[in-house]
């Protein structure tokens, strides 16, 4: 048999198939408007089995679930601002940390605490006003020689705020 009779063999079974189900006559063709009664057979898909290891590929799988919905949703609008929002506090955070920590603040710090004169004003126990790390305004570009700082502190009399400005002239190496 060629392959147009084969085709032609299988559409008829597949249309006398329909016929019996549907209840209709195998000979006349299926219409809207008429049918002689409801279909008795209720469709079910059958679950195809996961391919087995070292067997034949699985070409073809149809999903058993209704599956999700692929739009793109516009989350991203809303996480990608708080990840801006989050990286910009992060890194005034790191950088504020970093001045602190410096050696610049440690040491204007101490010449602050041995200072007869700020010692008058703003009594013992000079520290800085906030309890944890303090938050220190300003640049301070050591390579360059320009520090620009200031910073709140506070002593058993009263509180302050020390600036301290240090522009090393001559380039790189002070000359």
């Amino acid at each position: 048999m060629s392959r147009p009779i084969l085709s032609r063999l299988a559409m008829a079974a597949n249309r006398a198939q329909f016929s019996r189900i549907c209840g209709l006559s195998p000979h006349r063709t299926p219409s809207l408007i008429t049918r002689s009664r409801a279909p008795t057979t209720i469709f079910r898909r059958s679950l195809i089995a996961a391919p087995k290891e070292g067997g034949p590929p699985l070409l073809q799988r149809s999903a058993d679930r209704e599956l999700p919905d692929v739009t793109p949703k516009r989350r991203y609008l809303i996480h990608v601002p708080i990840f801006l929002i989050s990286m910009y506090i992060a890194a005034n955070l790191l950088f504020n940390y970093q001045r602190s920590s410096s050696s610049v603040v440690s040491s204007t710090l101490y010449a602050l605490r041995v200072n007869p004169e700020a010692r008058e004003i703003l009594g013992d126990e000079i520290s800085f006003k906030a309890k944890t790390i303090p938050w220190i305004h300003g640049t301070m570009d050591q390579l360059h020689g320009k520090i620009d700082i200031s910073y709140k502190v506070r002593g058993s009399k009263g509180e302050g705020t020390v600036h301290f400005l240090s522009l090393r002239e001559g380039g790189r190496a002070g000359k």
